[in-house]
């Protein structure tokens, strides 16, 4: 009689935590859908940042995400052929990222100029953000 009482404790013991395992990893809570509206960070990473005058005021270099959410573009400012350059960062809402269906392309605005990007306090690749 107690081994049958053991059996049936460790079974619903066994049970209970296969069901608990069950309700955390549910395909709805691991996976999600591209919408249309979605951009990858490959399509970002070297993408040419432009003002509303259309003149190249920098690259997108890298992108911060903090908590889970993107916080910042880090943006190459300045020098030429990779010599001279500095970075800074910016809000993303501060750049509109678009797709042109005609173009095929991507393209990033922002409304500032290269004066004001050169001014702003700089971000250094050092540290735990060594490249």
């Amino acid at each position: 009689m107690r081994r049958v009482l053991i059996a049936l404790a460790a079974t619903t013991l066994l049970a209970g935590a296969a069901s608990a395992q069950t309700a955390v990893t549910t395909t709805s809570e691991i996976f999600v859908k591209a919408q249309p509206t979605d951009v990858l960070s490959d399509n970002l990473i070297g993408l040419n940042v432009t003002n509303n005058a259309s003149e190249t005021i920098g690259e997108i270099k890298d992108l911060i995400l903090s908590q889970d959410e993107l916080t910042g573009y880090i943006i190459s400012v300045g020098g030429f052929l990779g010599m001279g350059e500095r970075y800074v960062i910016v809000r993303p809402n501060t750049v509109k990222v678009t797709y042109v269906e005609n173009d095929k392309k991507w393209h990033a605005v922002m409304n500032t100029t290269k004066e004001q990007l050169k001014t702003a306090p700089e971000f250094k690749y050092e540290g735990r953000w060594k490249r």
